[in-house]
């Protein structure tokens, strides 16, 4: 019997004791969270980024032989600077050089046949001026032979002139100013097959070209002074400027870049094709734009967003980031200047949360 008493008594207690708790809950009224924010401006926004580039030749050509031959001589090696025109090797082929003369005897024969049949032929025209003198028939048939030795004299002069332009092939000339690079056949070698390497390559570097990959998130923006700075490991403590020239135009699908051309004087030869660059450059937009801190972009798995607070309520913006500054980082979105953004987001103020703003 006392067992019972004390098991009712010991239920009725633990009834009156979560009774207590419930209307404890109940009264406790709900509270506005302070946070702290700011209001959104517009500003410029210039950074200084750190790419890698290569330094290429301004023009570069590998010489091949347009004729089958054997290489006669060689007029350079390696490092030789050579002049637009400049016979840089010799091909022997003594069958296109009697094909040649063949070409020019044909068309001179053919030549002496034209100019005597025209002379015939005018004299005729003369002399028919006389009526009875030249007969129709005669005047005629002069008149064809005429015709059909200046056609033969025409195919024999087009023949000759393609031997002759066949034969100054024979001679390899440099295309541009530059310098002998690589040389891959020496006198003696037979050359003109279409699979073999190229006996000399030939560089223009008294002028280089910087090439750079920039990224995709950054081909919007403007290049200050149109100028970047570079160094290169090979030659440690100084400093080049390239100029701007040329972009791509279009987005490398592999490695969502464009490449940017930038072009610099080598004179003095200081600098070598194939260096690899490290490039500075310093970027900015053309329109003032939206800069916030970090700490105010909330990263989801599915998106980034700023929280801003619209009459006393969260909204949650979607929106993508651009330059990244060291505390700062650039924003696109549905944002508007005086927005009042959360300076430090995070999931908890979920959308629709009411708060009281608390500007820094």
């Amino acid at each position: 019997m006392k067992i019972s008493i004390t098991i009712i008594t010991s239920i009725a207690f633990f009834c009156a004791l979560c009774s207590n708790n419930h209307s404890d809950k109940k009264e406790t009224p709900p509270r506005n969270e302070a946070v702290n924010v700011f209001i959104l401006k517009s500003d410029s926004i210039k950074k200084q980024i750190s790419l890698t580039g290569d330094i290429l030749p301004y023009e570069k050509v590998q010489i091949r032989s347009r004729v089958s031959g054997y290489i006669g001589k060689i007029n350079v090696d390696i490092g030789s600077v050579v002049r637009k025109g400049e016979v840089l090797l010799t091909i022997d082929a003594p069958e296109i050089k009697s094909k040649a003369i063949e070409a020019l005897n044909k068309k001179n024969g053919a030549e002496s046949k034209y100019l005597s049949s025209k002379d015939t032929y005018e004299r005729l025209i003369k002399t028919s001026v006389i009526k009875g003198a030249v007969s129709q028939n005669d005047l005629q048939l002069a008149k064809n032979k005429f015709m059909a030795d200046s056609s033969e004299f025409q195919a024999s002069l087009y023949s000759y002139q393609s031997f002759k332009e066949l034969e100054s092939y024979l001679n390899v000339r440099a295309p541009f100013n530059g310098t002998i690079t690589k040389r891959n056949a020496d006198e003696g070698a037979y050359v003109g097959n279409p699979g073999d390497k190229p006996i000399l390559e030939i560089e223009n570097n008294k002028m280089l070209r910087l090439r750079v990959a920039i990224p995709e998130a950054l081909v919007g923006v403007k290049l200050v002074e149109n100028k970047v700075q570079f160094s290169t490991r090979a030659i440690p403590g100084k400093i080049f400027t390239a100029l701007l020239t040329r972009k791509a135009g279009s987005i490398d699908i592999t490695t969502r870049s464009e490449i940017w051309e930038f072009q610099l004087k080598n004179e003095n030869g200081l600098i070598k094709s194939g260096m690899f660059a490290e490039v500075k450059m310093t970027v900015t937009r053309e329109d003032k734009t939206f800069v916030v801190p970090f700490s105010s972009v909330l990263t989801t798995l599915e998106k980034k967003v700023v929280i801003r607070i619209n009459n006393g309520k969260t909204q949650w913006i979607d929106i993508s980031q651009g330059i990244n500054l060291p505390d700062k980082t650039e924003i696109f979105g549905d944002i508007y200047v005086g927005d009042t953004i959360v300076l430090k987001a995070n999931e908890e103020l979920k959308p629709n949360t009411r708060v009281i703003s608390k500007f820094e």
